[in-house]
């Protein structure tokens, strides 16, 4: 890794017992520039800007705020942006009691330089848009961490890694473990090898459990939903945008069934997705617009573009969710019953979503991508003497409980918690309670 990160603030602000701090950082694209294109003398390395906010409580002072160890929170994704809030609750309440909260903004995210339909043809051709697009993956997202810190003038700091975010963090306990004090993870246990296929083969399985355990509770649910998904295959139903909703797109709202604070939620959604009209029932208004909200990538591009490379390990992974899909019928739109489906990513997707389909060209260069770097260096994960807490979800149905055994299993002196009272989502049902628990146990106190 190589440069530097030049650090500005913009603006403070004071309210709601907080203040926050807006950062912004200069860090490299190219955090590993080859030995060929440092010796060409082409001017200096493309730069650009990470931002980050800082979120201090208001019952500390200025002056003791500023004594306060870091902790640096790195979101769920890929491809979304630091967490927005105007108030301290959940595990930021509890964090500021003892911190400086950094909360990030991932490259390509929020107020860092953008990355998406709009921006990413500035960069040539769609084999110039994937290369540029490389750099987005965990290892650069760690390095930029890493400049950050010690544009900060931080002491190794806590990391505080939520779903994506906990992937990171093994990738930052691999590849720098010295700008670390402590890590907590929770439901972000990545598989530290072996093929992307793998890893949904388990969670389609964990999908379709979540499936069943949902329409046993809201058994009038199950009819609703194959009535919608035959509904749209003969039908041409439009959402706000004007774009088509499929019913491959309306399966989709399976993203609910990630957790236990949004899963009666579904059951509100669908309740009143059927009107009559001159022209016979349709989808209501009212579900459509719903609906958008929950299919579209408009607001996180590289979730969609990047999500199978977070898994990618020198090897390409060509659309492994798809071809998985295969394997387990019942998720087909055309199916008896046809099952809502998780947070797996598909080609379709850019033939769809307005927002991806400038960007078809680009996934598929990146899924067939064969040479992607490592993410986790699994020695000196054996060798690991961070101290680590990890929250596990037995129910978890984005990040596979066995496989995040597996990881626990590898990582010198990770303490698992497992439970079942959560789900994916579990930091937000009682991210307070995760957050003192898991802190507790890395520090030895748990």
């Amino acid at each position: 890794m190589v440069g530097q990160a030049a650090h500005t603030i913009r603006a403070r602000h004071e309210f709601r017992g907080l203040r926050t701090t807006e950062h912004f950082f200069t860090v490299p694209l190219n955090h590993w520039p080859s030995a060929l294109a440092t010796d060409t003398g082409g001017g200096p390395a493309e730069t650009i800007t990470v931002f980050a906010r800082e979120f201090v409580s208001a019952e500390h002072s200025a002056e003791d705020a500023a004594l306060l160890p870091w902790l640096l929170y790195l979101q769920g994704g890929p491809g979304g942006r630091g967490t927005r809030t105007t108030s301290l609750s959940g595990w930021m309440k509890a964090a500021a009691r003892s911190f400086r909260i950094l909360m990030l903004d991932q490259r390509g995210t929020g107020l860092s330089t953008p990355a998406d339909r709009n921006t990413l043809p500035l960069r040539g051709d769609a084999a110039a848009q994937a290369d540029y697009l490389t750099h987005f993956r965990a290892d650069s997202i760690v390095a930029d961490a890493e400049l950050i810190r010690k544009a900060l003038g931080s002491e190794p700091w806590t990391v505080l890694g939520q779903s994506f975010g906990g992937f990171c963090a093994l990738t930052y306990l691999s590849f720098a473990p010295e700008g670390l004090s402590e890590v907590l993870i929770t439901g972000g246990l990545a598989p530290l090898e072996g093929s992307a296929e793998r890893v949904y083969r388990a969670t389609f399985q964990r999908v379709a459990e979540r499936n069943a355990e949902y329409f046993a509770w809201y058994p009038e649910d199950r009819e609703v939903v194959t009535r919608i998904a035959r509904h749209l295959s003969a039908t041409k139903e439009r959402l706000p945008s004007g774009e088509r909703l499929t019913a491959e797109r309306f399966q989709m709202v399976g993203s609910f069934l990630g957790g236990n604070t949004r899963v009666d939620a579904l059951h509100t959604l669908l309740e009143d997705a059927f009107v009559p009209s001159a022209d016979g029932e349709r989808l209501s208004d009212a579900f459509l617009e719903q609906i958008h909200g929950l299919v579209s990538r408009a607001s996180n591009p590289l979730y969609a573009v990047l999500h199978e490379a977070i898994y990618g390990q020198e090897e390409a992974t060509d659309w492994a969710a798809w071809r998985v899909l295969a394997e387990f019928p019942e998720f087909q739109p055309e199916a008896a019953e046809p099952l809502l489906t998780g947070e797996m990513v598909y080609p379709w997707y850019f033939e769809q979503d307005p927002a991806l389909v400038p960007l078809q060209e680009v996934a598929a260069l990146l899924a067939g991508k064969r040479d992607w770097k490592p993410l986790y260096d699994v020695a000196q994960l054996k060798a690991n003497a961070v101290p680590v807490a990890a929250a596990v979800y037995r129910n978890d149905i984005y990040v596979d409980f066995q496989l995040s055994m597996e990881t626990a299993a590898a990582v010198r002196g990770l303490q698992a918690w497992t439970t079942e009272d959560f789900h994916h989502d579990g930091i937000g049902e009682d991210g307070e309670g995760i957050f003192n628990r898991l802190l507790a146990m890395a520090r030895g106190k748990g």
